[in-house]
């Protein structure tokens, strides 16, 4: 056990503030806390907002540089929030990277749109949700493209109402799967298996703009986990296709949506769960 595990930092008044760049999800927020608890800081010294990405910790600026090291081998980002609480980020200010992002954007909520209809014409509950993931995916990139120089308290609000809305989406596709479970019909396994690589090649377009304006590892490593998690989920709808055709039955699909749509519904409350942290405390 090294040192810094052995030992606590001793907890200040005054919380430092650090955009994080690259996170994804809650889960990438617990591992950068996991992070900063190994160097050291206490566990209610240290939060990761998944609504705003932004980490506080409550530690004295002089043991930042110990807890560093920790923080910058996660891979992410770690941009300190100096004056005020908006960002210098100039990735964001890169007219060029901007331009990507507004592609990235048009691709997701577009697809998103195209897979929820392949959705009902295939009546594949697993096609509906993986819609939900490029809606989520298009409306978070969507936020903080909009959100560039907005307060944290602004950027929160936003966050909210985003997670309530896609909370009310998520619910909606585990109630109408509740609904196929008792009134089963078998999709079509052939639209639904091609409207599920389109949404994997649909992935691929959507790193391609970002792949240029990757700059060190927290860039790299957000192209990557994006369009990797993306591509896990369409390939377990292609998977599921596979497996309607070949059994014949309905419950693959309906197994990977209840899969797919009760991960975006955590997600969803953990938005909405820090975003009311966020606004207690600004």
């Amino acid at each position: 056990m090294s040192q810094a595990e052995n030992s606590t930092l001793s907890t200040a008044s005054s919380p430092i503030r650090m955009r994080v760049q690259g996170m994804d999800c809650a889960k990438d927020a617990a591992e950068i806390e996991r992070a900063a608890r190994s160097a050291g800081v206490a566990t209610g010294d240290v939060k990761v907002s998944a609504a705003t990405h932004v980490m506080t910790l409550r530690i004295a600026e002089g043991d930042l540089p110990k807890v560093r090291p920790a923080l910058d081998a996660t891979g992410y980002g770690f941009e300190k929030i100096e004056d005020g609480d908006t960002s210098s980020d100039p990735a964001y200010k890169n007219p060029s990277y901007r331009r990507a992002l507004w592609i990235v954007v048009l691709l997701n909520l577009g697809y998103g749109v195209v897979e929820m209809f392949g959705g009902f014409l295939s009546g594949s509950q697993a096609l509906k949700a993986d819609a939900l993931d490029f809606l989520g995916d298009g409306a978070i990139t969507f936020l903080g493209l909009l959100a560039i120089g907005w307060s944290l308290t602004w950027r929160a609000r936003s966050a909210m109402i985003q997670g309530v809305f896609l909370g009310l989406l998520g619910l909606g596709v585990v109630g109408s799967t509740l609904w196929r479970v008792l009134n089963q019909t078998t999709p079509e396994a052939g639209l639904m298996g091609a409207f599920a690589v389109g949404a994997l090649i649909v992935n691929i377009l959507a790193v391609l703009p970002l792949l240029k304006h990757r700059k060190g590892d927290a860039n790299m490593r957000a192209v990557w986990l994006f369009s990797r998690n993306d591509a896990i989920g369409n390939l377990a709808v292609v998977i599921a296709a596979g497996l309607v055709a070949w059994l014949g039955s309905a419950w693959p699909d309906l197994i990977v949506a209840f899969a797919i749509a009760g991960l975006f519904l955590h997600s969803s409350w953990m938005i909405i769960r820090d975003a009311r942290s966020d606004l207690a405390e600004t």
